[in-house]
């Protein structure tokens, strides 16, 4: 099932992103032979309207859209793509990635409104709220024990159970007992994974520098909810969710140039289809909501990665209409298919790379 819901996810937000060069190529009267989900070879064809064949075809990671008169295609004519204006050419090509934007946005607010853990500073009545790790103190006592960020803490207790926390567990009233166990033991229990664990930790102090006089554990807690929101909240909030979402693939994508200019290239941190089951498996068991926003990340890490200026991607295609526009000519067909030969071995030699990664990390 999680190997399907991968699949699921990538062909459909793939065919949104062939859907916007799709749609702006028709708005342009840009003649469409063909729109395809996944790759060939051809299964069936749905049928045709007008100029455009619909079909279906085996491989299943994707789909396409095939223009008259294509980059690297001598057609030329009516609705050729190649005879369109660059303007024209280059809004159909940047189409893919507005709608993979508009798609993530989309998801963001459907995720909100189905419900996401989102951090909540008072619950409601009878709400149901989990106590989150959001930060471990390196060399703390929590860190020693084996405390992660992401933990769920389900229960702090005096190690010989005679002082407990009672009631629901709040940052304020774990903060408060912590600070009474100043060399005394207490256990604290958590889940990760599904899985319960039990640790013994003795608050000490010296743990915060800004407070060296109070008893510390060494973790920073926080609530978190799977509060739903009205479609207006959440569509509003859906934007800040999707600027976010960006500002963090770019800046990975960034660490990641510049270890590589560094002479240090590491893609150890990089997940690929395989690496993707067990994110989406994760997920899954958390909700739609968890489902609909690692959907909508992904879709945010398409859009930027398409804008890459490599070959065979709308970055690359984008950056040679740029050249084109500036020395005023086409480039020559020899060249264009050459660098979309090379465009196309680089992206498999990186798909390799992620794809040993993704191995190695679920044999380790």
């Amino acid at each position: 099932m999680t190997v399907l819901l991968v699949v699921g996810i990538l062909v459909f937000l793939i065919v949104i992103h062939e859907l916007g060069h799709f749609i702006a190529a028709k708005l342009f009267r840009v003649r469409v032979e063909e729109f395809g989900v996944g790759y060939p070879p051809r299964a069936f064809t749905f049928g045709k309207i007008g100029h455009t064949e619909y079909t279906l075809n085996w491989i299943p990671f994707g789909g396409f859209v095939r223009l008259f008169g294509d980059i690297g295609e001598e057609k030329h004519g009516r609705g050729s793509f190649v005879d369109a204006h660059r303007g024209v050419q280059a809004l159909i090509l940047i189409a893919g990635v507005a709608a993979n934007t508009i798609i993530a946005w989309t998801l963001f607010a459907a995720a909100l409104h189905v419900g996401v853990l989102r951090p909540v500073e008072t619950p409601m009545p009878n709400e149901p709220v989990r106590l989150i790790v959001a930060h471990v103190v390196p060399g703390s006592p929590a860190d020693a024990a084996g405390v992660k960020a992401g933990d769920q803490i389900t229960s702090i207790n005096a190690q010989n159970g005679e002082e407990q926390i009672v009631g629901l567990l709040t940052p304020d009233l774990v903060s408060d007992f912590v600070r009474s166990r100043g060399g005394k033991t207490m256990s604290v229990s958590y889940l990760r994974g599904g899985e319960e664990s039990e640790v013994v930790i003795r608050p000490a102090h010296g743990v915060i520098p800004d407070e060296a006089g109070r008893p510390a554990a060494g973790f920073a807690l926080y609530l978190v909810s799977e509060r739903s929101l009205p479609w207006a909240d959440a569509a509003k909030e859906a934007f800040s969710a999707t600027f976010g979402a960006f500002r963090t693939v770019v800046h990975g994508l960034w660490s990641i140039v510049d270890r590589i200019l560094a002479g240090q290239p590491n893609l150890s941190d990089v997940v690929g289809p395989l690496g993707l089951m067990g994110v989406v498996g994760d997920a899954a068991q958390s909700g739609a909501g968890e489902v609909l926003t690692l959907m909508a990340f992904i879709s945010v890490n398409l859009a930027i990665i398409n804008l890459i200026p490599i070959p065979a991607l709308d970055g690359g295609r984008l950056a040679l209409l740029g050249i084109e526009t500036l020395v005023r000519r086409s480039a020559p067909r020899l060249a264009l298919q050459i660098l979309n030969a090379f465009g196309v071995a680089l992206i498999m030699m990186l798909m390799i790379a992620v794809t040993y990664n993704d191995i190695a990390r679920l044999l380790a």
